[in-house]
């Protein structure tokens, strides 16, 4: 690990376990390496195994907040637009969900191919709703919930969109066929 991804934790800060996905506090003082930063969060490891931390508690890591111009949000996720009306652009979408990453995986979940369908509809009530349907590269992964999440909240940036819903679904079942030109040629696999 390069010397200048080396940190000490300047607070207590709360980190979820990869790839359990369980909350826990790494505490202050905590010798860590930075691995990824990925769509505006962190993926470090220390003696106690891999974390995500949130770029909203980048200064813990002696880092500037991802995005910290946008609310925290990744610039090319960041679609406040106050004069948009109508339905959100697909294109926009699948931009902000391009800002979403497995934390373990430094290619985004649409060119990993986890993205299995986005569709906008409108409301009774005004605005879009987003439905995403994505999958996972293991069942098991207990980092599902924060990944779709993080989904929810790229989406519900995009103009137009007042609600965002992601399911994780099971079929097909993801294989390494599904990911992107791109996605193999960052992960090295053509």
């Amino acid at each position: 690990m390069p010397a200048d991804n080396h940190r000490t934790l300047t607070r207590e800060v709360e980190a979820t376990v990869i790839p359990a996905g369980d909350k826990i506090n790494l505490p202050e003082g905590m010798e860590v390496d930075i691995t990824h930063r990925l769509g505006g969060n962190f993926t470090i490891v220390c003696d106690y195994g891999m974390f995500r931390i949130l770029g909203k508690d980048a200064d813990a890591l002696g880092e500037e907040q991802p995005g910290a111009e946008n609310g925290g949000v990744p610039a090319a996720a960041s679609g406040a637009d106050a004069n948009h009306s109508g339905p959100p652009e697909e294109g926009a979408l699948w931009e902000a969900l391009k800002t979403v990453y497995d934390p373990e995986i430094p290619v985004n979940i649409v060119d990993l191919g986890l993205v299995y369908s986005l569709e906008a509809s409108e409301r009774e009530e005004g605005g879009y709703k987003v439905n995403v349907q994505m999958t996972l590269t293991a069942p098991g992964c207990g980092m599902g919930p924060a990944i779709a999440e993080d989904a929810r909240i790229r989406c519900e940036t995009v103009p137009g969109v007042s609600e965002a819903q992601v399911d994780i679904v099971w079929d097909p079942p993801w294989n390494q066929d599904m990911i992107s030109e791109e996605g193999k040629m960052e992960l090295g696999l053509i």
